[in-house]
């Protein structure tokens, strides 16, 4: 298997979502701007928008998942984007934790339910054909990795915006984490960190 690679996108105080998200509102309320440079610019949930990466942004997108082989994700975020009309828009398959195991998806959505972190870690490596393992929101999931000791890289990019609420990243994480800063990209919608995780 290749590296962990944890990554989300934060506001400057530290939300990986304004408040009320949901179907409806993916990132909450004025969280659309912490994916300005997903989306190449402004845009909003009510006026429809494009995957438009570029410049910077869409260089350093490309290269983190190059080698990705799978990857996993939280119900929360899987549900908050309408479970991506039904089809997994990742590079690889998507191991799903959660609880919830009951409405499964069909295999062909590229979607597996799992309910513990060790047995998404085990599905996603197996899955990897040896490449990386990405492990994505919400920041529950990105907790219990680190807090495991699986992450290897943790990828942070920081949105130039301040929620004042939402969902925190950190909120109630008490562990010591050394890190090593790998590369910095930045682009006037976000700043780009991959940070080694010294273990």
């Amino acid at each position: 298997m290749g590296r962990v690679i944890a990554s989300i996108t934060t506001s400057v105080d530290g939300f990986i979502t304004g408040p009320d998200d949901g179907p409806r509102y993916g990132l909450g309320r004025g969280g659309e701007r912490l994916h300005y440079w997903v989306m190449g610019g402004p845009w909003t949930y009510d006026g429809g928008h494009e995957f438009a990466m570029h410049g910077p942004d869409k260089e350093f997108y490309d290269e983190l998942v190059a080698g990705t082989g799978a990857g996993i994700v939280g119900r929360g975020m899987y549900d908050a984007a309408g479970a991506w009309g039904g089809t997994n828009p990742f590079p690889g398959p998507l191991v799903v934790l959660t609880h919830r195991l009951a409405d499964q998806p069909p295999p062909e959505s590229g979607f597996t339910f799992v309910a513990g972190l060790d047995e998404a870690l085990e599905r996603a490596a197996a899955a990897s054909g040896g490449k990386d393992v990405s492990v994505g929101g919400g920041a529950d999931v990105i907790r219990q990795a680190l807090a495991a000791g699986r992450v290897d890289e943790l990828v942070l990019s920081t949105a130039p915006v301040l929620l004042g609420a939402g969902k925190r990243l950190f909120d109630g994480f008490d562990r010591d984490v050394n890190l090593e800063i790998l590369q910095t990209v930045s682009s006037p919608f976000a700043t780009h960190v991959r940070y080694a995780v010294r273990k």
